[in-house]
């Protein structure tokens, strides 16, 4: 076998190659020209939580005493921090050519960007108007003088630091916080279908006279800035605190957290770069400083407007599900059979109607649900509570930990909370990132047990544009154990065994080495063997490895990974058996499924859990079976549509360089995949 280094992929090297992957969608000329700069946006987005998770990790690491080099094996923390700073500026630069390129095309569109020097007359007015009335009551000017403390700059938002050149010669710096409300583009009224967009912080510097009349400068300018800090939550000790009140302590701190990477306008004057960096705590040794354009801010492109509807994604129906109408009895229908909803192909309202008809059921006596991010409008809580309301008994384990959703969990739990909702908090150290739902139904005297299993989360505002796979399901070999992880979450010191879940940290791994020991053994004896896979991520060495030995005796890998992958595929006498994709596209590959041969009688799972470190040991996560030979099928399809994608998808090879696959025919799986299911109604 290889060297350790050369049979693993460095996990933050492998993200940034992910995220350029998504850049790929920005620079392709066949993705609408609004959609492209919306890309462009989701990447500089992923950059900023790359720097302030996994930059930060790294960080921390660097200025221990531990060089890191047993952590990443053939670098030091300090050298991958280098590389990850070198990589992230490239990308940069090739994101602003990008940029441009998309701002040329835009203009051929009769869309124009113009700046504070190039306002035309005739919407003077309008601007000064705008700024009066939305943006002056909404800044946060703060004057920088030697007396005064050096304020902090809260994380991920973009500041303007203004110089200012008096008549005494003297030079008073200020900071203005860009308003986070407000929509950073301003649309001015269209001209002869010519559509022109101001950035706000444009007409902020047209008024920087305006703000700071009382100091009658001489000359003015406004750079911008931005920090990304650490955002891993440290708790205190004080066991007077609810869980509820340390993390609310602990997200409130995290917006002044060391800095990690300090981006700054190229053309700012040296002194005020100097006086910044020293007064911010910078480390230019172990923080990324990265120099930038005027505007770098750039994650606000995912709300560009739709300023013509040709130049972005054709809307479609979700779709119904045969035979599982919402006006139906749902839970007699569930009695008989198993359902499974595909989003955004099918309508995600099927959850919403399942609860809501509990809320009000006289029958249902206690509903139980996992929460890990809800929408900001959930309509989930709002039947949750309105079933509290009615006097079932509401059981939310809301996972107050879901990283940069923590203020907003904190808030549902509190309402939930308020409304006679029986909360449910997890361990510090074991996030609940599994997606399950327990519904108990008193019928005859008896309890029946419904529920649904998911590989994502229960929003309705990401089931838009994340594709994820829901069981609806009565089947007491599973719900019996779904009960199981419920008691777990409260009593997770006892003993529980679990014959046809996996539940993460209690046996996910094992069972998954099984699985994939079973394929060893048919290959060995001769008979078909093969392991098909779509998960987010994968860097488990152990399962790694484990996937090498069989990839070594002969079983066939396919892996559809869209994010990190630290496998090398395509090895001789190592891995030359796996082969693995990653697919971008309009919506979020987020469904997580695996397929084993098992010497031709199917084993198929559907998971809230990715093949990592953090999702085996340090999560709650469940893993279904799906044993309804019809929907197994179904999941068989799935993988196959999304394996011929020749448009969309990118081949992860043994270099860990990307290419396209190809083919004379093209194959968008995401088209396909709403064509297969709008098959199935049709032949209804």
């Amino acid at each position: 076998m290889k060297s350790q280094k050369n049979i693993f992929v460095n996990r933050e090297l492998s993200w940034l190659e992910f995220n350029e992957r998504v850049l790929a969608e920005a620079d392709d000329p066949s993705v609408p020209l609004i959609e492209r700069i919306r890309f462009l946006g989701i990447f500089s987005n992923n950059l900023d939580e790359f720097f302030r998770v996994r930059y930060a990790t790294v960080k921390r690491i660097a200025v221990s005493s531990n060089s890191g080099k047993r952590i990443f094996k053939d670098r030091t923390a300090k050298e991958l921090l280098n590389e990850i700073t070198l990589k992230s500026k490239t990308l940069q630069d090739k994101s602003f050519k990008v940029l441009d390129s998309i701002i040329e095309l835009l203009e051929n569109e009769n869309i124009f960007f113009i700046d504070e020097n190039s306002v035309e007359s005739n919407h003077k007015t309008f601007i000064s108007e705008y700024f009066f009335e939305y943006i002056s009551p909404s800044i946060d000017v703060i004057i920088l003088n030697s007396k005064k403390k050096f304020p902090k700059f809260k994380d991920n938002l973009s500041f303007l630091i203004v110089r200012m050149e008096l008549e005494n010669n003297e030079i008073q710096n200020a900071i203005i916080r860009i308003p986070k409300t407000l929509n950073r583009f301003v649309q001015l009224p269209c001209k002869k279908f010519k559509n022109q967009i101001i950035i706000i912080d444009d007409i902020i510097r047209l008024h920087l006279k305006d703000i700071f009349k009382i100091f009658n400068p001489v000359k003015i300018e406004a750079n911008m800035v931005k920090t990304s800090r650490d955002a891993e939550l440290d708790f205190d000790d004080d066991i007077s605190k609810s869980f509820l009140e340390k993390i609310a302590q602990s997200v409130k701190e995290r917006s002044t957290a060391d800095p990690v990477r300090f981006v700054y306008d190229q053309n700012i004057n040296k002194d005020t770069l100097n006086f910044l960096t020293k007064k911010m705590g910078v480390n230019t040794e172990t923080d990324s400083v990265i120099a930038s354009r005027k505007y770098h801010n750039r994650r606000d492109y995912m709300a560009f407007p739709d300023i013509k509807t040709n130049l972005i994604y054709k809307s479609f129906s979700p779709l119904n599900i045969p035979d599982f109408s919402h006006s139906d009895n749902t839970f007699e229908k569930l009695k008989n059979r198993d359902f499974l909803i595909h989003t955004p192909y099918n309508k995600f309202s099927y959850i919403i109607s399942l609860l809501m008809k509990s809320s009000i059921d006289p029958k249902v006596k206690s509903i139980s649900i996992t929460i890990y991010r809800l929408s900001k409008l959930s309509k989930i809580a709002s039947a949750l509570i309105n079933a509290a309301r009615n006097g079932k008994n509401v059981k939310v384990q809301i996972e107050l930990q879901a990283r940069f959703d923590e203020s907003a969990n904190i808030k549902y739990a509190k309402e939930m909370q308020s409304n006679g909702v029986k909360l449910i908090y997890g361990s510090p150290n074991l996030k609940v990132h599994s997606k399950i739902c327990l519904i108990e139904r008193l019928e005859n005297g008896i309890i029946k047990k419904y529920g649904f299993i998911s590989t994502g989360n229960f929003n309705e505002s990401t089931a838009k544009i994340y594709t994820d796979l829901t069981l609806f399901t009565s089947n007491d070999k599973i719900l019996d154990e779904v009960s199981d992880v419920f008691r777990f979450f409260t009593a997770n010191y006892k003993k529980y065994n679990f014959k046809n879940l996996f539940v993460s940290p209690i046996n996910t791994e094992s069972r998954l080495k099984k699985l994939i020991k079973n394929e060893i053994t048919n290959a060995k004896k001769g008979n078909s063997a093969w392991i098909k896979v779509k998960i987010n991520n994968l860097t488990s060495h152990s399962i790694i490895k484990s996937l090498y030995e069989a990839s070594r005796n002969g079983v066939k890998i396919q892996m559809i990974i869209r994010g990190i992958c630290c496998l090398v595929p395509g090895i001789k006498n190592m891995s030359e058996n796996i082969e693995v994709i990653s697919i971008v596209d309009r919506f979020l590959e987020h469904t997580r499924f695996m397929i084993f041969n098992n010497n031709n009688n199917n084993k198929v799972f559907i998971s809230s859990a990715d093949w990592m470190t953090r999702n085996l040991d340090n999560r709650v996560e469940v893993t279904c079976p799906i044993f309804q030979d019809d929907l197994k099928d179904e999941i068989n399809q799935i993988f196959e549509i999304y394996w011929k994608d020749n448009v969309k998808s990118t081949l992860v090879n043994s270099n860990n360089k990307s290419s396209k696959t190809k083919s004379n025919k093209k194959h968008r799986s995401q088209i396909m995949m709403y064509d297969y299911y709008l098959n199935k109604i049709e032949k209804k």
